[in-house]
């Protein structure tokens, strides 16, 4: 008898040991974080863009993790500097799909790097929200990749409203080698009959050049310009725009939303005064009314980065901030880290407000935003001001 109790009770222990094994491990399991990988121009050409968008995802991780994290579980970012180069950014992307195992992608400053990493994407069904400009990131939609800054054809269409409220129809165009500016380039010209816009004068330059003047030379010197369009980003535009005053263009001069940060005021000058660009609501929240219902959304993040960074605010940085929480809000909706339930949800994004505009994507829109998002900005004193 004894011994039958004494063999029950071994039972009973090795159950309750068993069961309590069987709780720590569902609580490991619960506990493991979620992988957000990125892979950014951090240095390198193209570093005005990475860096405030590799410092904003540390930021925002660090304090969605210090509020609970995500369905209780915190956020682990897997971050690499690709360097702008395409090639870096395939691997770091192959890296973080079959080794680190991350759940969802956040990244890819430029155009160039997003689109040579599409494919790994597709391949491996991960959720991607890029954060670089062009529309063939998203046109022709491709089901797992999803992007937050506003269009370089949206930009184009921008500026050409803008001209058309200025009574100018003839224009010159001039612009880079890089992905982005071919993009704007080719958006530019396809869209401007529409907007009643003739381009008379299209000079381009190269990536290494530090003197546009022959182009902008040409420029002046074509009849009829009325104004002149710079697609591109980088300092390529701020030498554009240098040049333009040392050689007395007296044409108004626009840029893309591919410049939308101090940093390009810095680099250009005084030469920058007068200069018109589409970006968003960031640049500017401060002048916003009360009555924005964007402005709450773009003085938090404003205040929160330059408090903690003690550098200005940027657009780029923004693009960064939408996508992690398009992200987070996805999960949430999907209730967990399952990739194909994450994707549907980011896909269902609707009534967003982001610093970049309100995001409404869809099954053939996986952008979201539309011209309202954007601002028409002008530089004015060294700052930028809102074209009333």
């Amino acid at each position: 008898m004894k011994s039958k109790q004494a063999g029950s009770s071994i039972k009973r222990g090795l159950a309750a040991v068993a069961a309590v094994f069987t709780l720590m491990a569902g609580t490991a399991i619960a506990a493991d974080p979620i992988k957000v990988g990125s892979f950014l121009s951090v240095t390198g050409p193209a570093a005005f863009l990475g860096d405030p968008e590799q410092k904003t995802l540390e930021l925002y991780v660090e304090k969605i993790n210090a509020a609970g994290g995500v369905l209780g579980r915190k956020l682990e970012l897997v971050a690499y500097d690709s360097g702008g180069n395409a090639e870096k950014a395939r691997t770091f992307v192959k890296r973080l799909i079959e080794q680190d195992k991350v759940d969802v992608i956040v990244g890819g400053s430029t155009t160039g790097e997003t689109m040579a990493v599409v494919p790994l994407v597709e391949a491996a069904q991960v959720p991607f929200i890029s954060l670089a400009g062009a529309v063939v990131i998203v046109e022709p939609v491709k089901k797992w990749v999803f992007k937050t800054p506003h269009t370089d054809r949206m930009a184009c269409e921008k500026i050409f409203i803008d001209m058309q409220s200025r009574k100018f129809s003839k224009i010159a165009l001039i612009s880079g080698p890089g992905g982005f500016d071919k993009s704007m380039r080719g958006q530019c010209l396809g869209v401007a009959k529409k907007y009643g816009i003739e381009v008379i004068a299209d000079e381009t330059y190269g990536g290494g050049d530090t003197d546009m003047t022959a182009q902008l030379t040409k420029i002046k010197n074509t009849a009829g310009v009325q104004a002149v369009l710079n697609a591109g980003f980088g300092q390529g535009p701020a030498i554009v725009t240098k040049n333009y005053r040392q050689i007395g263009v007296s044409m108004p001069l626009y840029q893309s939303h591919g410049v939308a940060s101090k940093e390009f005021i810095k680099l250009a000058g005084p030469a920058a005064e007068g200069v018109r660009l589409p970006a968003a609501a960031l640049l500017v929240a401060d002048s916003l009314p009360q009555s924005d219902a964007q402005r709450s959304v773009v003085v938090s993040y404003k205040n929160e980065y330059e408090s903690r960074f003690k550098s200005e605010v940027s657009t780029f940085g923004g693009h960064a901030y939408d996508g992690l929480y398009i992200v987070v809000e996805a999960m949430k909706k999907a209730g967990g880290t399952d990739k194909a339930k994450v994707r549907d949800a980011i896909e269902a994004t609707h009534g967003f407000m982001g610093t970049a505009g309100v995001f409404n994507m869809s099954p053939t829109d996986h952008m979201g935003l539309d011209l309202s998002a954007f601002r028409m900005l002008e530089v004015k004193g060294g700052n930028w001001t809102l074209v009333k």
